[in-house]
C-alpha cells in the first residue's frame, strides 16, 4: 500500500501519488482504485500515467469492471498467472519437447503437423483434460482429407509428446489408448530385368554424371537418399572394404561393405573441390536432385509411381531377397534397419527361391530311384 501522499480525482474511489517515470525523474502520476468486492476492502494499483497511458477516467473505469466481476482484480489476475505457469499443456509440453529434440531428424514435419493439426484442437489443453472422443473426432475428420498413414503420424506424434511429459514427471498419462488408423503403406518396389536394362541405359546416356551415379550407387549399395547425399569422401574405407554412413536414419552411424561394382564406380566418379561425393550447389551438402533422376527415370520408361531414388533401394533389396542367397537377418544388416519388422516385407520374395531349392530336393530323390539300365556284356556265358 503506498504512504505517499494521496492525490483525490473526480472520480470515487480513484486517487493518485506523485512518482518518477521508470527509468528517469520526469515526474509521474500513478493511479489507485479502492472498492469492495464480496464485502472485502480492496486497494490496488490501476496503472502508471506515461508507461501505462493511464488517466484518472481509465481508472475509475476499470474500477467499474472489477466492481461488476467483469475485470479480475489484481490479485486474481495474478492467481491465474501462477496456476497458468503450473499447468502443462500439450503447448508448453511440445516446446519443451522441441527443445529436447533439436537435432531429431524429422522435426520440421513434426512442427507442421503440431501446428496444423494437433496445436488448433489440444494446444491449450493439459493432457488429462483430453477426451477419447477428441481424439477420435480428429482422427475422423482427418481421415475424410488424408491418408491413413499421415493421420498415423499425427496421433503418433500427440502420443509421442505426452510420453515425453510423462518420462519428465510434468504431465500425468493419458487415461486412455490413442487408436491409430490402420495403414498398409508398406509398399515394396522392384523392377524387372527389362526395366532395370533400361534405367541403366538411360544413366549411360544422361549427361548428369552425378545424378547417374547416385542411382547406380544406390542400386549398388541400397542407400538411402539422405545417406548418398551426406556420403563424404572420408567416410569411404577402401582398404576395409566398407562404407560409413553417417547420421542415417535410425540414428547411431552404420557400416555397409563396399562391393567391387561400388568400388568401380567411385573410383572412376569425378572428384569436386568438396568434402561430399555428391556435393550441392557451392560445394556444400546436396539437399535435392529430384529433376535430373526423374529425367533419367522417364528417360527409362519406368512406371510414373516409381521413386527414382527410394525405388532403387527396394530394388536392391528385391533383388537379394529374392536371389535365396541372403537370409533375412543379412538383408536387415545390408539395409541398416533397425527392426525385423521393416525387412519382412521383401520376405516373399524368397518364395520361388526356397520352392525351387524344395524342388531340387525332389529331384535328387527322383533320380535315386531310378533303377539303373542294365548293359548287355558281349560275349558273355
Amino acid at each position: 500500500m503506498p504512504t505517499m501522499k494521496r492525490q483525490k480525482t473526480k472520480y470515487p474511489g480513484v486517487y493518485y501519488i506523485e512518482g518518477h517515470a521508470v527509468g528517469s525523474k520526469k515526474p509521474e502520476r500513478i493511479f489507485y482504485i479502492v472498492y469492495r468486492k464480496a464485502g472485502k476492502l480492496i486497494e490496488e494499483k490501476a496503472g502508471r500515467q506515461y508507461q501505462d497511458d493511464m488517466t484518472a477516467a481509465k481508472a475509475a473505469m476499470i474500477r467499474g469492471l472489477r466492481i461488476e466481476s467483469a475485470q479480475p482484480t489484481n490479485e486474481e489476475q495474478r492467481d491465474a498467472a501462477r496456476a497458468k505457469a503450473d499447468r502443462w499443456t500439450v503447448d508448453r509440453l511440445w516446446d519443451e519437447y522441441k527443445a529436447s529434440k533439436n537435432r531429431l531428424k524429422g522435426l520440421v514435419q513434426d512442427e507442421n503437423r503440431f501446428k496444423n493439426y494437433i496445436q488448433p484442437t489440444f494446444g491449450g489443453k493439459e493432457p488429462g483434460e483430453i477426451h477419447p472422443l477428441d481424439v477420435d473426432r480428429l482422427r475422423i475428420r482427418l481421415l475424410k482429407k488424408k491418408s491413413p498413414g499421415t493421420v498415423k503420424n499425427i496421433l503418433e506424434l500427440l502420443r509421442r509428446i505426452i510420453h515425453f511429459g510423462v518420462k519428465k514427471n510434468l504431465c500425468p498419462p493419458l487415461g486412455f489408448i490413442i487408436e491409430m488408423p490402420k495403414t498398409f503403406n508398406l509398399r515394396t518396389e522392384d523392377l524387372s530385368p527389362e526395366q532395370l536394362k533400361n534405367l541403366l541405359s538411360a544413366i549411360d546416356s544422361d549427361t548428369d554424371t552425378q545424378a547417374g551415379n547416385l542411382m547406380k550407387l544406390a542400386l549398388y549399395t541400397g542407400m538411402r537418399r539422405g545417406e548418398l547425399f551426406r556420403l563424404k569422401w572420408d567416410d569411404i574405407d577402401q582398404t576395409k572394404g566398407f562404407i560409413t554412413l553417417r547420421d542415417p536414419k535410425g540414428g547411431i552411424d552404420q557400416r555397409i561393405p563396399l562391393n567391387d561394382s561400388a568400388r568401380h564406380l567411385l573410383d572412376n566418379h569425378p572428384r569436386a573441390k568438396s568434402a561430399f561425393v555428391f556435393p550441392g550447389r557451392d560445394g556444400n551438402q546436396r539437399t535435392d536432385i529430384k529433376r535430373a533422376v526423374n529425367r533419367i527415370k522417364e528417360n527409362a520408361g519406368l512406371p510414373k509411381d516409381f521413386r527414382a531414388l527410394h525405388g532403387l533401394r527396394h530394388t536392391y533389396a528385391s533383388m537379394l531377397a529374392s536371389s535365396g542367397q541372403v537370409d533375412m537377418f543379412t538383408l536387415q544388416k545390408l539395409l541398416t534397419h533397425k527392426s525385423p519388422i521393416m525387412t519382412q516385407r521383401y520376405a516373399h520374395l524368397r518364395d520361388d527361391a526356397l520352392k525351387q531349392a524344395s524342388a531340387l530336393a525332389g529331384d535328387i530323390i527322383k533320380r535315386a530311384e531310378q533303377k539303373p539300365k542294365l548293359t548287355k556284356v558281349k560275349g558273355g556265358a
